[in-house]
């Protein structure tokens, strides 16, 4: 049965929300791995989010149901691909290069998106949607680079390093995650895909952080970090990753991914609103240009 008109709504608006939580994440994830180890705020992260995503499931669905033995597989690629190996990229990311060129590099994910759906799942994009998403490109390379697209692309070949191949990792896994997600809600809920993917992911991280026991301060648990912690778990990821796979089940990983052209935008603008950065004329013609693509990418006809 087709989506109707209100469930299409419905879901475009979580998608945004979506993108304004992970924005946000940009922020308190910079906030938290300045003063705390990223292997320990990567586990905080996701210990959170599978206690409440657990809540979730057995509050809105009875619980979770039995894996068979392909589901088992699925959702431990989930779980390594967007919560294991994405957010150690990320945060690695985060410790090596500014936040303004780790938002351009996001910016790649729907185009390498997709490629990997017309490939993989040969999914047909017609020639509206990938301008769509070429506009969305554009838009989010105006904000992070202040009009001088040409200019900063340049730069950033010339300045090609870790941090930049770190950031390439996690949207690699971020596009690995997404399309995964299609295989993975064909017998699971999006609730009980994405509890269980938290759940392998936080054991992963977990056992990864037991390197990071040493390097860890008393001085370091204070209600502030908790709070980071917190938002990360319950909003950057458990209610954002349940609201983004129920995207992928109605409008298929293409087009829903296309929404994270929006986190730039977002979190340009909570840096200015939180950290009291600058906002520039470019940022606000660029969000345009991005809301276009979004907008035009969802509502044209294969």
């Amino acid at each position: 049965m087709p989506p109707t008109s209100q469930s299409l709504r419905s879901a475009y608006i979580k998608l945004v929300l979506c993108a304004f939580f992970w924005g946000a994440t940009f922020i308190a994830g910079r906030i938290a791995v300045q003063v705390m180890p990223p292997l320990t705020v990567a586990t905080g992260r996701f210990v959170v989010a599978s206690l409440l995503l657990l809540v979730i499931a057995y509050r809105v669905e009875g619980g979770l149901p039995k894996l068979s033995h392909k589901q088992f597989w699925v959702t431990l690629l989930l779980g390594l691909t967007g919560v294991a190996i994405y957010n150690v990229f990320f945060f690695g990311a985060l410790e090596r290069m500014p936040a303004g060129k780790t938002a351009l590099l996001v910016a790649l994910s729907p185009i390498m998106t997709a490629v990997t759906v017309a490939l993989i799942l040969k999914e047909r994009l017609g020639p509206y949607r990938w301008g769509g998403i070429a506009l969305a490109l554009i838009g989010t390379l105006t904000i992070v680079t202040k009009g001088d697209i040409l200019g900063a692309t340049q730069g950033l070949l010339q300045s090609f390093g870790w941090g930049e191949l770190l950031m390439l990792g996690a949207i690699v896994s971020w596009v690995s995650y997404t399309v995964i997600s299609r295989f993975a809600l064909r017998g699971l809920s999006p609730i009980a895909a994405t509890t269980y993917a938290s759940l392998w992911g936080a054991l992963v991280l977990g056992l990864a952080a037991i390197t990071e026991i040493d390097t860890l301060e008393p001085e370091m648990l204070n209600w502030s970090n908790f709070f980071t912690i917190f938002y990360l778990g319950a909003f950057g990821s458990a209610i954002a990753f349940i609201w983004y796979n129920e995207g992928v089940k109605m409008i298929g990983p293409a087009r829903t991914v296309v929404f994270t052209n929006l986190v730039p935008v977002f979190g340009l603008l909570l840096s200015y609103l939180i950290l009291d950065e600058p906002v520039y004329l470019s940022m606000v013609i660029g969000g345009a240009i991005v809301i276009a693509g979004v907008t035009l990418t969802n509502q044209a006809k294969k």
